[in-house]
Parts: C-alpha cells; sequence; structure tokens
C-alpha cells in the first residue's frame, strides 16, 4: 500500500516539477522566476523524502534536510540581490 502511495506522490510531484519549468521559462518577471526556483526546490526536497521512503533508506533524510538549509539560503541571496543590488555589504 505504501509503494503505490509513494508512486503516485512521485507522479504527482513529477507534475508540479514540470509546471514549475514553465513559470520558470515564460515567467513575465524575475520574482516570478525566484518564486517557482523556490518552489522547484522544496519539490526537490519532497521528492527525495519519498524516494527515501520508498527504498527505506535513511541517508536521504539528512540529504533532503541539507538541500533544504542551501534552497533557503539561495532564495534569500537572490531577494537580497534584486532589493539591494549585492549580496555581501
Amino acid at each position: 500500500m505504501i509503494t503505490l502511495a509513494c508512486q503516485i506522490a512521485l507522479v504527482a510531484i513529477g507534475l508540479s516539477v514540470v509546471l514549475n519549468v514553465y513559470r520558470i521559462v515564460a515567467g513575465p518577471d524575475v520574482l516570478d522566476r525566484i518564486l517557482a526556483l523556490d518552489t522547484m526546490v522544496i519539490n526537490a526536497i519532497a521528492l527525495i523524502v519519498v524516494i527515501a521512503m520508498l527504498f527505506e533508506a535513511p541517508t536521504y533524510f539528512e540529504a533532503a534536510l541539507l538541500f533544504a538549509m542551501v534552497g533557503f539560503l539561495t532564495t534569500v541571496s537572490f531577494c537580497k540581490y534584486l532589493l539591494r543590488g549585492n549580496v555581501i555589504e
């Protein structure tokens, strides 16, 4: 039962990644592209967690946590760059 749920989740997350790629390519504004990239990071984290549940491998959860921290930092640095023009003051 859990295998079927993980497969359905993988399909749904894959579809959302495709929609995020469309928003990155066709986004009318830079902010829309940054938000789509941040959403893609969240989808990638979800993908890693679902794969970890599917294969019963606990090391993937640590990778998802590291990916979440890096994704947060990149989103903050993109936004800071758009507001101020530089990242490091």
